[in-house]
């Protein structure tokens, strides 16, 4: 089995939570909770990538990148 590594965001969505990959346009999740987000878009890109897989596609490389940046005002 290969291992993939892939950055996904977790936003706060009023009452619930959301995800999404950059690296993979459309794979997203949603939860109740952060954790559950997560277990939930952990889910989606298995999914995903099995998809890519069966359809004969190439599983895209991880580019995306995140920082928090300090910014006094």
């Amino acid at each position: 089995m290969n291992m993939h590594r892939f950055l996904i965001v977790i936003e706060e969505a009023g009452q619930n939570f959301s995800a999404y990959s950059p690296d993979l346009p459309g794979c997203v999740a949603t939860g109740d909770t952060r954790e559950e987000t997560e277990r939930n878009m952990y889910e989606a890109i298995q999914m995903h990538l099995e998809g890519l897989r069966e359809d004969g596609l190439p599983i895209p490389s991880s580019t995306a990148v995140a920082e928090y940046m300090l910014i006094g005002v």
